[in-house]
């Protein structure tokens, strides 16, 4: 028997020698949640060791995860139901939760590189990703001007990174063009590319009281059985001057993150969402899995199927590892 593969993993030396896939806290966005009030922290119950934070609580957990070596973060905002509208309006208005925070997090923290959220879900009345007509229609190109002044107002904050979340169509190429038209042209465009309609969701939504009044959000986010559809939606994204393209779920479409990275140039993203992280955490709270093994097969996974960039609840844990 001349070829043996079990040589190639006699030790842990020649293991890691040969090893492929190598995971690096630097492959992370760290997503964070800032909420109203002052020196308030609150768990969010369906994903545990996350939180919650009013921005003064925010800035001293940044201290903790600057330490650990995180150097980038995506931020989401819940805010009160009087603070929404058909409009959403408070996403783009000075001086909001929000934008604040931006502003604090870049001027106390200047070497982490903050990511922002643009879609209409966390201000909307109605709870959706688009501006939703009386008859119940989710309007899109209705939608691209909200957008585009939710992302300006972010840029003008610091955000370095803007992430359009909402999955309508058109939006990226109307977002570079906005920012670029206002001399914003460093902050770069993470597309939401490949972002299904999955059932992974509901611990974020939870997280922010974001779900939708009305319906579902089907006739915008992906459908779960498609692929081809992803090279659509990733080209469109890619032409219209994306800088990053991101998949979303990120474990139950492997093969998606596979395929946008064989057929783009361009880092390929990975969103590691809430449903994910909660079933490793109940699963290793019950004893039924190593919750630390798992955590890391599995972001190797992702990491191995293609992702540059990893959006992970797991970020702190993983650093913390070291």
């Amino acid at each position: 028997m001349l070829r043996r593969p079990r040589r190639n993993r006699q030790s842990t030396a020649i293991r890691a020698m040969v090893e492929e896939t190598t995971l690096s806290v630097n492959d992370f966005i760290y997503p964070m949640f800032v909420m109203e009030g002052k020196n308030l922290t609150t768990e969010v119950k369906s994903m545990p060791d996350v939180f919650r934070y009013t921005l003064d609580k925010l800035l001293e957990e940044l201290s903790v995860v600057q330490d650990l070596g995180i150097r980038s973060i995506a931020l989401f905002p819940q805010l009160s139901e009087d603070k929404k509208d058909k409009f959403a309006t408070e996403s783009h208005r000075q001086g909001s939760l929000y934008l604040e925070a931006i502003n604090q997090i870049k001027n106390k923290f200047p070497e982490i590189a903050i990511m922002s959220d643009v879609a209409m879900d966390p201000y909307s009345s109605d709870g959706h990703d688009g501006y939703v007509d009386e008859k119940g229609n989710i309007l899109n190109d209705e939608t691209l001007q909200i957008l585009g002044n939710m992302a300006l107002a972010q840029a003008r904050a610091g955000a370095d990174i803007i992430g359009p979340s909402d999955m309508m169509d058109g939006r990226i190429g109307y977002l570079r063009e906005t920012l670029d038209d206002e001399g914003y042209t460093n902050v770069s465009i993470m597309a939401y590319s490949a972002k299904y309609a999955s059932a992974f969701y509901g611990p974020f939504r939870d997280a922010l009281d974001s779900a939708p009044k009305f319906g579902d959000k089907k006739t915008y986010q992906m459908n779960p059985a498609n692929s081809r559809e992803a090279l659509i939606e990733a080209e469109l994204d890619y032409a219209e001057g994306a800088d990053f393209l991101m998949v979303k779920p990120a474990l139950a479409y492997l093969d998606i993150i596979k395929l946008l990275n064989d057929n783009f140039n361009i880092p390929i993203a990975a969103y590691n969402v809430s449903g994910e992280y909660a079933m490793v955490k109940a699963a290793a709270q019950n004893g039924w899995l190593d919750g630390t093994r798992t955590m890391v097969e599995s972001l190797t996974s992702i990491k191995r199927a293609g992702a540059k960039v990893i959006l992970t609840y797991f970020a702190k844990e993983y650093a913390g590892l070291k």
